[in-house]
């Protein structure tokens, strides 16, 4: 697959990743390089990286916490003392090898150390490759709070190799799946339908739909950087797909979910709101329901949950004005922007999903 060229920096795929790389390494002088991971993909996956990486330059190797909850200032400064403590300067290279938590949390730390470092990301999950991969979106939580700390900071490359999906168990790869499907919803509607018909699927289509899902994100991105407009259709179902996610994050009984479980249940709810607001088709509507319940299953909701949810979106990066901003659609393919949502349509939203 050719590599994509985003804002200010490629996109490479699988055998041309590791070319790139070391004609990058050959030719940047970097005084010291350093592997940012985390405690599984140090097992699971840095042994691929290290042995297709074509390059003699001697790394050191950084390991952090695995999991969301651990995206978070105390690992960010963790990570800033082990830089420090091994010698980093301004001219050191950070390599963060790992899902969205490693490639957000190590994008942030190399944009702030010593006022910024070059880093390089190696996304491992589905999600972190269709998602995190284009943007130079880095970032940490505050508490449970999605994203609320970073800044916009391109990375020197992205190299997507998919062998690393070979690690990951179903539920991560239904959680990236969800960012595909965001895709298909807010962009093109023949690619949302590849999507919901993987009958006969094959590694090959797998590869094949990532390269699409990059191409259409970063086609988004490129026309709008800073998230000034068009960028915030990528948030179409994260309003309160963040918000469910944060509740069952800190809920004493409730199991955590994925980041694309909450957000598939994010985008039923988003397109509810789409047909009563703004004429979305109903029997489209239905079939994005079925389809995401089908992949995903259904998360039982009560009359309880609502009012948190509901106040934890107030968090939400796109609000503005003291007002709570929703992308909702007029027909797949086609978001809209900044449109204000009560609170009866939500939890009307609710009963239609738990319906």
């Amino acid at each position: 697959m050719n590599s994509i060229q985003a804002a200010n920096y490629f996109v490479h795929f699988n055998t041309n990743c590791y070319t790139a790389l070391a004609e990058h390494l050959a030719t940047s002088n970097y005084s010291k390089v350093f592997i940012l991971v985390d405690e599984h993909t140090h097992v699971d996956c840095l042994p691929h990286f290290m042995a297709h990486l074509e390059s003699e330059v001697s790394m050191e190797i950084i390991e952090i916490p695995a999991g969301e909850i651990h995206k978070n200032i105390e690992t960010t400064v963790g990570v800033w003392n082990a830089l420090s403590e091994l010698d980093a300067d301004r001219k050191s290279l950070l390599i963060n090898v790992g899902g969205g938590m490693t490639t957000d949390l190590g994008g942030f730390v190399a944009s702030t150390f010593k006022r910024g470092i070059a880093y390089i990301n190696v996304p491992t999950s589905l999600l972190s490759m269709v998602d995190a991969s284009v943007g130079g979106k880095t970032g940490i939580d505050l508490g449970t709070l999605k994203n609320q700390i970073g800044v916009i900071n391109s990375p020197e490359m992205v190299l997507i190799d998919t062998a690393f999906l070979e690690t990951l168990p179903a539920n991560q790869m239904r959680s990236g799946l969800a960012e595909m499907l965001k895709h298909g919803l807010i962009y093109d509607e023949t690619y949302w339908q590849q999507l919901i018909d993987l009958s006969n699927f094959t590694l090959e289509d797998l590869d094949r739909l990532i390269y699409d899902s990059v191409k259409i994100k970063n086609e988004v991105v490129t026309k709008d950087p800073k998230e000034n407009g068009l960028r915030k259709i990528l948030n179409f179902g994260h309003t309160l797909g963040h918000a469910i996610e944060s509740y069952f994050l800190t809920h004493e009984t409730r199991e955590a979910l994925l980041h694309g479980e909450a957000i598939a249940i994010g985008m039923v709810l988003a397109c509810y709101i789409s047909t009563v607001q703004e004429h979305f088709p109903k029997e489209k509507l239905a079939k994005v329901k079925d389809a995401i319940i089908d992949m995903y299953g259904k998360i039982e909701f009560d009359s309880s949950d609502y009012e948190s949810i509901i106040e934890l979106m107030k968090y939400d990066k796109k609000n503005s004005h003291g007002n709570i901003n929703f992308v909702l659609l007029t027909d797949i393919g086609s978001p809209v922007l900044d449109k204000i949502v009560s609170n009866a349509t939500i939890l009307d939203a609710f009963a239609y999903y738990n319906s």
